[in-house]
């Protein structure tokens, strides 16, 4: 370390500056362990962060959904062009009995309806277990707003610990009024529902 008077290089363990006698002040180097109050702190990365709030992450949501509405739309147009679903039914004969009719855009309602959302599913869980996982530490939305995912020590999260943060999101949904979610707004650290079934934090960098 050097002397803050001087700018004088100072052996460790001196109190004293041996070129122009100023104390030495020694700072301990930040922990890696997260805070358990509202004071910011710095991350294993050198980041100083603090707990992200409930409107934060919901327009964090709102950037990915735009973002990932997008090309699942596209994909499956693609498939419904691919499979002839659209096809059959512009071909369909509107003098076919009634109960024929009726048989096939229920099954081409019921077909559409799976496949979007298992397209939907899919591809939300690689969009976010990705990205989280990536050395990004969040999705689009999160970055655009500075916000990352991190364990409970501030470590980033590993695919299988985003998926699972991902797919908890499912209970988080099952609480009624949407509570799960509003859970990010009024816990100690932010926490949603599924943030504490993961055990993972949502951080602000500063």
């Amino acid at each position: 370390m050097f002397c803050s008077k001087c700018g004088k290089a100072v052996d460790p363990g001196s109190t004293f500056c041996a070129a122009c006698g100023q104390p030495v002040e020694f700072k301990a180097s930040a922990q890696p362990t997260m805070y358990t109050g509202t004071t910011p702190v710095a991350s294993p990365a050198g980041a100083v962060t603090d707990y992200a709030g409930f409107w934060l992450r919901f327009v964090a949501y709102v950037i990915d959904s735009l973002i990932l509405g997008i090309p699942v739309c596209a994909i499956v147009l693609i498939i419904l062009v691919l499979t002839g679903a659209l096809g059959a039914m512009h071909n369909m004969d509107v003098s076919d009995p009634p109960h024929a009719v009726v048989g096939l855009l229920g099954m081409g309602i019921i077909g559409m309806y799976f496949g979007i959302i298992s397209i939907a599913i899919v591809g939300g869980w690689l969009y976010y277990a990705y990205c989280e996982s990536s050395t990004w530490q969040g999705t689009l939305g999160k970055k655009a707003l500075g916000l990352i995912v991190t364990d409970l020590e501030g470590r980033p999260v590993t695919f299988g610990r985003a998926s699972g943060r991902f797919f908890s999101k499912i209970i988080t949904g099952l609480i009624p009024f949407g509570i799960g979610y509003i859970m990010a707004g009024f816990t100690a650290r932010k926490q949603a529902l599924h943030d504490m079934i993961a055990s993972c934090l949502v951080l602000r960098r500063i």
